[in-house]
């Protein structure tokens, strides 16, 4: 081969890892980055499903837990439903067995037959979301949307019922789909993706959904402004849509040292400062 093809393999080889390389930052690029919508969540800590104790005593996403965080000021992350009938209530898993000792789907189920219900045992029901609004008493919220087979009416619901909240508030979902929703629909709500490694993300999902998300490769359709990442070793690609601007949030801590390289944390079971930047 001549020195001329050489050239032209090196350019065409050149050209090509170029065009991947613009490709991959496409796909992952965050949202504009508004320092002023960030700043209410920024070095901050985030009670975890509320402020709830490891023996259950205070369940998590209880009243309770939430009366709590907002007392000694920390900002809250719970988790939004929708019912059968309609209603949106605050609860993490997709079914009750594990919290409630009663099995049945969150969304399959109305409201009245879900307050019916205890958590953990104790006499703590399952908060609508407008009674979880009401404890956390302006305290910032990381709302974050589980899916299911009516995620638009999810987004729009929790959107409308937002808007009276007092304080700060944004959202965030495994599902790429709800986050574009606020990207389209509510631009003014700072929205985040959420994302854990591939081997914990493998359990719930195929392999090819499973590393697309790990990555955040679907950020292009929703363009969140923050990655909600599980605490360990990030893929290339996150740490690629982070250092292009994305707010870095970690889940869920369970030691100080998380601070270090976040601009948020999402805690639970230790008492951290309720702001460290």
């Amino acid at each position: 081969m001549s020195l001329n093809k050489y050239a032209r393999a090196g350019l065409i080889a050149g050209g090509a890892l170029a065009a991947s390389a613009a490709a991959a930052a496409w796909l992952v690029a965050p949202g504009r980055r508004d320092l002023k919508q960030r700043a209410p969540f920024m070095g901050r800590n985030f009670a975890h499903r509320g402020l709830h104790r490891i023996d259950k005593s205070t369940p998590e996403n209880s009243l309770p837990a939430f009366a709590h965080a907002a007392r000694i000021g920390y900002g809250i992350e719970l988790d939004v439903h929708i019912t059968a009938d309609g209603a949106l209530v605050v609860f993490h898993d997709d079914d009750t067995s594990r919290a409630c000792g009663v099995g049945g789907r969150v969304e399959d189920m109305s409201l009245a037959e879900l307050k019916a219900l205890r958590l953990f045992g104790t006499d703590n029901a399952i908060p609508t979301l407008a009674e979880a609004l009401e404890a956390a008493n302006g305290a910032p919220l990381i709302v974050e949307l589980k899916r299911g087979a009516r995620n638009r009416e999810l987004c729009r619901r929790v959107c409308e019922e937002m808007q009276g909240y007092s304080g700060p508030w944004c959202v965030e979902s495994f599902d790429p789909r709800i986050v574009a929703w606020f990207r389209f629909h509510a631009p003014e709500v700072l929205r985040g993706q959420l994302a854990s490694r591939y081997g914990s993300m493998r359990r719930s999902a195929g392999a090819v959904q499973a590393f697309i998300l790990s990555r955040c490769l679907m950020n292009f359709l929703a363009r969140p402004q923050f990655i909600a990442y599980e605490i360990g070793r990030k893929p290339l690609m996150v740490k690629l849509c982070e250092v292009m601007g994305a707010m870095k949030v970690a889940w869920t801590s369970l030691e100080w040292k998380t601070e270090d390289k976040a601009d948020a944390v999402i805690f639970q079971f230790y008492r951290p400062r309720v702001k460290y930047k």
